[in-house]
């Protein structure tokens, strides 16, 4: 009996989990912000979009050094067990991944994590594609002060009227610039 009740509780749970997300809205928090993270992706298989809730992830453009296509992909942040949304194209990291929201935001902030030496930047853009406004942090990504840290995350910010979608890019190739949250304020 006990056995079976193990059985039946790990079936629910893969039902449960394989379905999170489906047809959901994604949560709020207490700001009003949508919060969208990347737990139920699957980890280092590219893709040429992603949606998740209201918001389209993909390249802006086609990689400039290859014939293939644009993909982005999900990686674990070590040590903490979240994933992360970034560009799939190794030697093409110039090229920014966009966050295009259906309905637009007043406000986008991105938790963001990347490879040492990376840099990065956050841009919002309005709809006819002129730019809102930027965010960059001053130097490169912050680093672990001990090897047994997990990579430190930090948070890039933009706010503007009508922000019809974001992009992120700043690792140089070979890196990697990661956002493994994504907060907005849809516009009313």
């Amino acid at each position: 009996m006990a056995n079976t009740r193990s059985i039946l509780l790990v079936v629910m749970a893969a039902i449960v989990a394989s379905t999170a997300g489906a047809g959901e809205a994604p949560p709020t928090n207490a700001a009003g912000e949508v919060v969208l993270t990347f737990a139920d992706a699957a980890v280092g298989k590219p893709v040429e979009t992603w949606t998740a809730g209201n918001v389209a992830f993909a390249l802006t453009s086609p990689p400039q050094r290859s014939k293939a296509r644009g993909r982005v992909t999900f990686f674990p942040h070590l040590k903490t067990g979240r994933k992360g949304i970034l560009n799939a194209m190794a030697n093409e990291q110039a090229v920014p991944v966009k966050a295009e929201i259906k309905g637009g935001a007043s406000a986008v902030t991105l938790v963001l994590w990347g490879t040492v030496g990376s840099n990065a930047w956050l841009e919002a853009h309005g709809a006819d594609g002129k730019l809102l406004d930027r965010a960059a942090l001053p130097g490169t990504v912050p680093q672990r002060k001990d090897p047994a840290d997990p990579i430190p995350s930090f948070e890039l910010s933009v706010k503007a009227e009508n922000i019809a979608y974001v992009l992120f890019a700043g690792a140089p190739n070979g890196g990697a610039l990661v956002a493994d949250e994504m907060r907005y304020v849809p516009t009313k």
